[in-house]
């Protein structure tokens, strides 16, 4: 028996930025708009998608509180959580409930409400999701995407210079799409003198080079019988938590795996693909979306970029909303909101400076959860879009899928020599770490790999040889080739670090 046709018969999005709303408020406000495009007052399930209100606001059992305010008691109602990407992972929920046949109309709503704490604490929240043993060196989501980043830089010949000039590029890019969003939280175009004088956060990831905190909810009504845009294909697929399992720091196999399921579900090629709304909570992760997704063959992300193919009339506009990085991130939504623009976009709802020069007719999301481990892809086409195409179909679509690296040892030995992979210095660092904070990525040669800390406000060269010395559970690199580094500078270092707990 083949799935049911799945289609979205309502979308809404909240204003995102700081609201005073309170986050059940805003999952009611889009959902009640969502319901109220498609016509319907009642539905059969209801999916929510927050990422951590209990640590956030000190709320939970968001779903009932949610089924009562929009008076649907009896409704199945349900909490789904993927982190950053919870909100593509509950429509996913809830597109296999409707695909399965036992659910007609379906309600997904996503959300967050974050400009509540400080930053420090945020981060913190936000760091939660990182595998507790690199949690544990104060790694946080700025400072691992700032060692893919270097460590993307390494690997495709870019030097500093040239990298800052993609990172802005992407930056510029969606902050001026941003501009033309009555929903973004950031309606200002980005000069480029404004975003090389930002602060550094990790680097070579700048204030400018970062989603910002926010607050804002979106809503989707999914139906059997009706819409005017099906959800062709979705894929899921996860990584190792743990950033040093990853053999490879230049893409994600876990969108490269989701984006298969996705074009063989929609029996569609990534050439097909008219727009792209990509996860960028982080510049570079733009770029490494766009190649994962097959936009790109692997190491030319970066030259789109800068020869504009990536822009509204490029040959794949990558983020013609603003993207995370100007409409804003609110954790839990984000997911959700992609699929919401996508949709306006497909339908022309949108007005006329916000459109495509060509009518799109094949969209795709690209949601990140985590640090690059739990990713989901959307794809979505008209609803008088074929079910199945006229002739067979064929994937172009073969990405490389990497194997993990071996895990570490147990007990780890108290020293042991390897190789730098990447380096940054954290300038806003979790609360309870000195600043800035000297993280790099070593592979030991035995294969594994590691977080270390160093010592000093100079970025040690990829590839150099290191030796990793042991200290209270933490490996410090004891000596960088080329720096010659004394060991008792980061000894002193290694004890100032642990005074802070």
């Amino acid at each position: 028996m083949p799935p049911t046709p799945v289609y979205i018969a309502g979308a809404a999005l909240t204003k995102f930025g700081k609201l005073d709303l309170p986050l059940v408020d805003l999952l009611a406000q889009a959902a009640g708009d969502a319901l109220k495009e498609a016509g319907l007052k009642k539905v059969d399930s209801v999916y929510v998608g927050v990422m951590n209100s209990e640590e956030f606001t000190g709320e939970g059992n968001l779903a009932v509180a949610l089924a009562d305010r929009l008076d649907i008691s009896g409704a199945a109602s349900s909490r789904v959580e993927t982190a950053s990407s919870t909100g593509a992972g509950a429509l996913e929920t809830a597109f296999f409930a409707v695909a399965s046949g036992y659910r007609k109309h379906v309600l997904v709503v996503a959300g967050e409400k974050m400009t509540g704490l400080s930053t420090g604490r945020t981060t913190s929240i936000l760091a939660e999701v990182i595998a507790g043993r690199e949690r544990a060196y104060g790694a946080s989501m700025p400072s691992l995407a700032a060692l893919i980043a270097g460590a993307y830089a390494e690997a495709h010949g870019l030097d500093h210079k040239t990298l800052e000039r993609v990172l802005c590029q992407v930056a510029v890019k969606n902050h001026a799409r941003g501009a033309l969003n009555p929903f973004a939280q950031f309606q200002k175009e980005l000069p480029e003198e404004k975003y090389y004088s930002s602060p550094m956060v990790a680097d070579p990831l700048r204030v400018f080079d970062c989603a910002p905190i926010t607050d804002g909810a979106a809503a989707v009504v999914l139906s059997s019988q009706e819409g005017r845009v099906r959800l062709a294909g979705v894929g899921h697929a996860t990584d190792s938590a743990e950033v040093a399992r990853r053999s490879s720091l230049t893409s994600f196999n876990s969108t490269r795996q989701a984006a298969m399921q996705a074009y063989a579900m929609a029996s569609v090629n990534p050439s097909e693909v008219d727009f792209a709304e990509v996860h960028d909570a982080f510049t570079m992760f733009e770029v490494i979306g766009a190649e994962d997704l097959g936009f790109f063959a692997p190491g030319q992300g970066w030259r789109g970029v800068l020869e504009g193919e990536t822009k509204v009339g490029g040959r794949i506009p990558i983020n013609p909303s603003g993207g995370l990085k100007a409409r804003g991130h609110p954790v839990g939504a984000s997911g959700l909101a992609q699929v919401v623009e996508a949709f306006w976009l497909l339908v022309g709802k949108l007005s006329p400076e916000r459109r495509l020069p060509k009518e799109p007719r094949v969209a795709l999301t690209q949601s990140i959860g985590g640090l690059g481990n739990n990713n989901l892809v959307t794809i979505l086409v008209p609803a008088t879009r074929p079910l199945y195409p006229i002739t067979p179909w064929q994937s172009s679509f073969t990405p490389v899928i990497t194997p993990p690296r071996p895990a570490q040892p147990d007990p780890l030995p108290g020293e042991i020599t390897g190789r730098l992979l990447s380096a940054t210095l954290l300038y806003r660092p979790p609360e309870g770490f000195p600043a800035p904070l000297g993280l790099a990525l070593a592979e030991t040669r035995k294969g594994w790999a590691t977080l270390a800390h160093f010592a000093g406000q100079t970025l040690p060269k990829p590839g150099a040889g290191v030796r990793l010395r042991l200290s209270q559970g933490l490996y410090g690199l004891d000596e960088v080739q080329g720096l010659g580094r004394s060991l008792q500078p980061l000894r002193r270092w290694m004890r100032r670090l642990k005074g802070a707990f």
